[in-house]
């Protein structure tokens, strides 16, 4: 419950923002690997109202983003299997994107009533694609963690990951701790933020040349 007060908050106090969606993170990621499979349907434990439930649905995706770029890679793989696999993470990269903008449009609305000062400055990045990062991060750490627990790897390959680790948690303290820097922010009124849709030319049969052109 307390990721629940949190991320759907009556005041918007966020300094331990961050670290409840990165718990979120955490929790989603492990519970992917129980199976680690990327036919394993997805369970989401939050209620869709809340905005705990595109968190988890969120790191969800990118889980099996994550695995599908991997058996994509295999160099012996068939062609109409690496086609299959291709055409799956476009989809699911766009499901990504729609989650991403769903986020933002939740923080907009949150912020809709803040005074914004006159001097006020907007961010190169708002806060959901600030949290994209951050589910993201989630899995890199969880992946090189096993990787130094690894007892059929060599010492120097246990040490290369063990040093890889250490960046990535530096790397999550600091994007958390911005992350909280730039939500008290908003909600003082000295930055301000816009949601802009990505507008994936690729994916609209309108834009893509390739697909409009075979009409």
């Amino acid at each position: 419950m307390l990721s629940l007060y949190y991320l759907c908050p009556k005041n918007r106090k966020m300094e331990k923002y961050s670290e409840i969606c990165y718990i979120i993170f955490e929790q989603t990621t492990e519970v992917y690997h129980r199976t680690d499979n990327t036919d394993t349907p997805l369970k989401n434990p939050f209620k869709e109202s809340c905005l705990a439930y595109y968190m988890y649905k969120k790191n969800w995706i990118d889980a099996v983003q994550w695995h599908l770029e991997d058996e994509i890679r295999d160099p012996n793989i068939e062609a109409e299997k690496a086609l299959t696999i291709k055409r799956r993470i476009d989809a699911l990269n766009q499901e990504r994107t729609d989650i991403v903008e769903t986020i933002d449009r939740y923080f907009l609305d949150q912020y809709k009533d803040v005074e914004v000062l006159p001097d006020a400055t907007i961010n190169t990045e708002s806060p959901a694609w600030a949290l994209d990062r951050l589910s993201i991060l989630a899995l890199k750490i969880y992946h090189i963690q096993r990787e130094v627990e690894r007892t059929d790897a060599p010492q120097e390959h246990i040490d290369a990951c063990t040093k890889k680790l250490a960046v990535l948690l530096e790397q999550k303290q600091d994007l958390m701790l911005a992350l909280n820097q730039l939500l008290n922010d908003i909600n003082e009124g000295r930055k301000y933020m816009k949601v802009y849709r990505q507008m994936k030319m690729y994916n609209d049969p309108s834009l893509n040349p390739v697909l409009y052109g075979k009409k």
